[in-house]
């Protein structure tokens, strides 16, 4: 296990142990966490700390990782964009969230002439994917060789795991918002991402779904299993008013001004620093750059940096987003 991942989460959570983490070696630190356990002479990590403070856990646990597939062309199409998750469980959980929220959830504004105040609506709320997601990391079973798989169309957005839910919860109770589990599967993964502000634990996961989608105006969510319970698929269908069609993207591409164009054309080779935008693009006065070009394209996530996490890095690039490689396809 990482002692640098155990610092790190124990940072995040903001507990009083981070000062003492510091003088503790691994395994100390581990037997105060509760993820290593057995006697002195023969230390062993426990599973849940191998999931959440070990850099490749699906060494151990196959198939311990987030497939996000998107079809452009809805799901009987040819094309579709896939990236996949791995590593350590806290990570891959905020990171495919925050890969999902950037790329492919979309508001949608409504005015109105009969009143002053305008409808605001998400294709999928962000809320109810939090719940969806993370309920899949929290009860998915990790000797299943199978890994979580995010499926989002024009119609869905779908979360599969393997196995269902336990026999104890009636189908008709979880889509009534009524369930509630008499086992926990996975308590310990619980209750590290309940410790991240990922979970409330306590089956409140799938009544939040509910009155989420409710508040968003969208269609009742849809719960999925067999009589064996070998799988659970989560569907939130897409709020009915939301254009997600080759028009609203049409809408998109008229609104880019012929500098963002510019720029997202400068980057289909390669990412690029801002140095080399500016030489690339015969600019010579960076303000203007800044102001019409970077700051209008990052805004509508047309590009992205290569290091979002370091903003002003001295090595930090731009590079065409997914939504942006997609308009220039359009286009072409």
């Amino acid at each position: 296990m990482s002692p640098y991942l155990m610092r790190e989460f124990l940072t995040d959570i903001q507990s009083e142990l981070v000062t003492e983490a510091r003088d503790l070696d691994t395994e100390a630190l581990g037997r105060r966490m509760n993820v290593v356990g057995g006697p002195t002479e023969m230390a062993f990590p426990k599973n849940v700390g191998l999931l959440f403070f070990n850099e490749q856990p699906e060494q151990f646990f196959p198939a311990t990782q987030i497939d996000v597939v998107y079809f452009p062309d809805g799901a009987g199409g040819d094309r579709f964009e896939e990236k996949i998750f791995k590593g350590p469980l806290g990570r891959i959980t905020r990171d495919a969230l925050d890969y999902i929220n950037r790329n492919y959830l979309k508001e949608a504004v409504v005015k109105h002439p009969t009143r002053p105040e305008a409808e605001r609506f998400w294709n999928f709320p962000l809320a109810a994917v939090e719940e969806a997601v993370v309920n899949a990391i929290y009860h998915r079973s990790y000797e299943i060789r199978e890994p979580i798989e995010i499926r989002i169309d024009g119609e869905y957005l779908m979360v599969l795991s393997f196995p269902g839910p336990d026999r104890s919860i009636r189908l008709t109770d979880l889509q009534a918002g009524k369930a509630v589990s008499r086992r926990y599967r996975n308590r310990r993964i619980g209750e590290f991402l309940k410790e991240l502000d990922l979970t409330e634990g306590r089956s409140t996961g799938v009544p939040k779904i509910l009155r989420v989608m409710k508040t968003n105006g969208s269609p009742k969510p849809e719960f999925e299993t067999d009589d064996e319970r070998s799988y659970f698929l989560i569907k939130l269908p897409i709020q009915v008013g939301f254009a997600f069609n080759n028009k609203a993207e049409e809408q998109v591409t008229e609104q880019v001004t012929e500098q963002v164009k510019r720029l997202m054309l400068a980057l289909v080779e390669q990412p690029l620093s801002t140095k080399a935008l500016l030489s690339e693009l015969n600019i010579k006065h960076r303000p203007t750059f800044l102001q019409n070009y970077l700051q209008p394209a990052l805004q509508q996530n047309l590009i992205e940096m290569t290091e979002p996490d370091s903003p002003r890095s001295p090595t930090q690039k731009y590079q065409l987003s997914i939504k942006g490689k997609r308009l220039l396809d359009r286009k072409s």
